[in-house]
């Protein structure tokens, strides 16, 4: 094992242990905010996957988790109090009372005409498992179309903008089944077996904890396949990898499929932890700031994206609340990204290499002297 490899593994040793240590040192309110900022690092290892590895600057990114966010919503909605209580056997969400026709039917199946598909998430385990297939399958067909057309670059960041932008209209238009932009408030708790995730109780914060750390380290090891070492060779020259034999819209569509279902799966946890779902998800603002996560972090690197987005996020936490820079947090930001992306063009994970890799050299120049020194006397002799 290579020096450097031994530094990588320290490097991830060590975040993991961080984030595991926090529920030591910070309160409750505190705990449930770092666990938003974790679920903001799964989203900034699915643009690294997307944009550093696949080469393709996804713009929409907000859409699959958006997708993953409303999927799981849905079912809490429904296990809700709020819920149980509209004069019904079974629970029915109180936005579509308050939307519904004089004289309509208190029931799920028919208080408005799209009702009905709301009954299958009266069961959690629906809407866990369509928060993972409703993203992994809109990017498999988005991609299957546009990297088999050979769509590439800005046209396909362009197309996933205004995908999400489309969603996003469609979502708030649809009132009476989605609550249009007040979103969806009032959840219940989110439960495994007959235990229920308080989004302010150490449990929950470990919950998402773990799953960060299984992503981040499923990722990584992803990226060392065989699969992964030609998405980069994909990423660098694709017209040298269809001359090779590879089926470059396969892999392309692979990845952007998994970066989807990463994002899926980060807005599933982020309904866990704040209790509601909106529209503001699928914003181009959300998307966007997504990829500057990533470009400060590193984009090249699935953990320096991840610890960008944390850090990212604490920095506008704290800046925002401060009253001096209330009304200038984000120029604030902005000046940040536009520095990182002028002087540090790999973000400070491509910093972070370059200073390993001086560290490992110098550690190295004496036993090569030595080498030489030997080699030297020996010819001598």
């Amino acid at each position: 094992m290579s020096d450097k490899r031994r530094f990588e593994i320290v490097i991830y040793l060590a975040f993991f242990a961080l984030i595991m240590c926090a529920p030591l040192l910070l309160d409750p309110f505190w705990l449930n905010r770092i666990a938003k900022y974790l679920v903001f690092g799964m989203l900034g290892i699915a643009v690294a996957l997307s944009w550093g590895y696949a080469g393709i600057l996804n713009l929409g990114q907000g859409l699959f988790f958006g997708a993953g966010a409303y999927m799981l919503a849905m079912s809490l909605k429904l296990a809700s109090p709020t819920s149980l209580q509209q004069g019904s056997d079974k629970p029915v969400p109180d936005f579509m009372l308050w939307n519904a026709e004089p004289g309509a039917p208190t029931e799920l199946c028919c208080i408005n005409k799209a009702s009905f598909l709301w009954i299958p998430f009266q069961h959690q385990w629906f809407g866990v498992v369509m928060g993972l297939v409703v993203p992994v399958g809109i990017a498999t067909i988005i991609g299957s179309i546009v990297f088999r057309k050979r769509i590439a670059g800005v046209f396909v960041s362009i197309i996933t903008l205004a995908l999400v932008l489309l969603v996003r209209l469609v979502v708030i238009d649809a009132q009476p089944i989605t609550n249009g932009f007040n979103g969806l408030t009032d959840l219940g708790w989110f439960k495994v077996g007959q235990f229920e995730f308080d989004p302010y109780i150490v449990p929950t914060y470990y919950f998402v904890a773990v799953a960060l750390c299984l992503v981040l380290a499923a990722a990584r090891l992803l990226i060392e396949t065989r699969a992964g070492l030609i998405l980069q060779a994909i990423r660098d020259d694709q017209n040298r990898a269809r001359y090779l034999g590879f089926n470059v819209p396969v892999y392309q569509t692979f990845f952007f499929a998994v970066s989807a279902g990463i994002a899926g799966l980060a807005g599933m946890f982020y309904v866990v932890v704040s209790e509601f779902a909106s529209p503001t998800f699928m914003d181009l603002t959300f998307s966007i700031t997504m990829v500057v996560w990533a470009a400060v972090g590193g984009r090249s690197s699935v953990l320096g994206a991840c610890i960008g987005a944390i850090v990212i996020n604490m920095i506008s936490a704290t800046v925002s609340e401060t009253a001096g820079f209330a009304e200038a947090w984000k120029v604030i930001i902005g000046l940040i990204f536009v520095l990182v992306v002028l002087y540090l063009p790999r973000g400070f994970a491509g910093l972070a290499h370059d200073l390993v890799d001086r560290f490992i050299a110098r550690r190295n120049a004496p036993s090569q002297r030595t080498v030489e020194v030997s080699d030297a006397s020996q010819l001598a002799e």
